[in-house]
């Protein structure tokens, strides 16, 4: 049976590896269905989830992974993710995030506007905004 190759990484961590039997990428376009024989394709990863549908041996299913930003890369049934953030759905704690929220709102309305520190705390922001509208969808 065709299968892919999957590993998944985001900077600090391993975040997935393994068989998988297809999956599908949110890019900058939109979602992109990746299966066993696709075409060699290296995409720009956008917000959203990418969801690993396992093989039916190992039980089916899937996994979501709520990224952030990164490069995706798939040649020879192989597909290396590469993400700038990227937590699985089942390992979000909705408490902890809003706390990490909450602290970055403040750090960032401490600065003065036109502060380029900002930034930082508004990516921090949208990346826990991403991570709670997942919560709210479970």
């Amino acid at each position: 049976m065709a299968e892919l190759n999957c590993q998944f990484v985001r900077p600090d961590k391993l975040v997935y590896e393994g068989l998988v039997d297809h999956l599908i990428l949110v890019t900058y376009s939109g979602e992109l269905g990746v299966w066993p024989g696709h075409a060699p394709q290296i995409c720009a990863l956008g917000d959203g989830v990418v969801r690993l549908h396992q093989r039916s041996e190992d039980g089916g299913g899937e996994i979501d992974v709520v990224i952030s930003g990164g490069y995706a890369e798939v040649v020879n049934d192989t597909v290396i993710i590469l993400a700038d953030h990227a937590r699985l759905t089942n390992d979000i704690e909705p408490d902890v995030v809003m706390s990490t929220r909450t602290k970055a709102m403040e750090s960032r309305d401490k600065l003065p506007d036109g502060d380029a520190r900002r930034a930082y705390y508004n990516n921090k922001i949208k990346w826990c905004n991403l991570l709670l509208k997942q919560t709210s969808e479970a």
